[in-house]
């Protein structure tokens, strides 16, 4: 299927938006950070994995994905814009998979994948993250 957006100003806007570096990341980075946790940010768990993950402990072979509501298809926030819906689902649908594919081949790499939300409270999703982190 090969659906465009609805207009090149739509399209423009879209490409403008920030993918590193969100409030919510810088959120949870902080927040990991005043804990004493250190990691790598917006880097490849795995080389020839095409993916960056927002947060990466190496050494413990975790990586942390902050997934925003709109792009992820937040069962709980998410929202399909009414013009050219049909682009929209196609494009989250896709989104939603390609996480889903990325995880399971982290996974099978040997690697333990978080996935947060970017309406998740930073303070319980850090906490998550450092429990997970001394654990491995």
């Amino acid at each position: 299927m090969n659906v465009k957006p609805s207009s090149e100003r739509v399209s423009r806007q879209m490409a403008a938006l920030g993918q590193r570096d969100t409030a919510p990341e810088i959120a949870v980075r902080s927040e990991l950070h005043r804990r004493g946790l250190r990691f790598r940010v917006h880097c490849q768990p795995e080389p020839r994995m095409r993916t960056k993950a927002d947060v990466v402990f190496r050494s413990k072979r975790v990586c942390v994905y902050i997934d925003g509501c709109f792009w992820h298809g937040c069962p709980e926030h998410g929202t399909v814009p009414v013009s050219n819906r049909e682009f929209w689902e196609t494009k989250i649908k896709r989104n939603r998979e390609r996480d889903q594919e990325v995880s399971r081949q982290l996974r099978e790499c040997g690697w333990t994948v978080v996935r947060i939300w970017e309406h998740e409270d930073p303070i319980s999703a850090a906490e998550r993250i450092e429990l997970l982190v001394a654990s491995q």
